[in-house]
């Protein structure tokens, strides 16, 4: 799994029906320097926790991702948590607010 930030929403009225329920997030990662420095390419992945614009989120990926989704959607990334809190080293490095 992988940190990342959510940027946005991607909006899409016609999509594969195993997409239907699902919101699909912007996201990037982070880059480990702390949870909400982030860097790389942005890219989408299905929402199945109801993450927000600026949260910090737990990402999986591949198979993991499509199993999260119910195998029935077409999928390589999945947010399968919002972080609270991050820890690194003993010092709290994010707090969900």
């Amino acid at each position: 799994m992988q940190l990342a930030r959510v940027l946005g929403q991607v909006v899409s009225t016609v999509k594969q029906s195993g997409l239907d329920r699902f919101t699909l997030l912007l996201l990037q990662d982070s880059t480990g320097e702390g949870p909400q420095d982030v860097d790389g390419p942005v890219y989408v992945a299905v929402d199945l926790v109801g993450a927000g614009v600026g949260e910090i989120v737990l990402v999986a990926s591949g198979g993991a991702a499509r199993v999260a989704a119910g195998a029935d959607a077409p999928t390589d990334r999945a947010v399968v948590a919002i972080a609270d809190t991050v820890i690194r080293g003993g010092s709290v490095t994010y707090r969900n607010t």
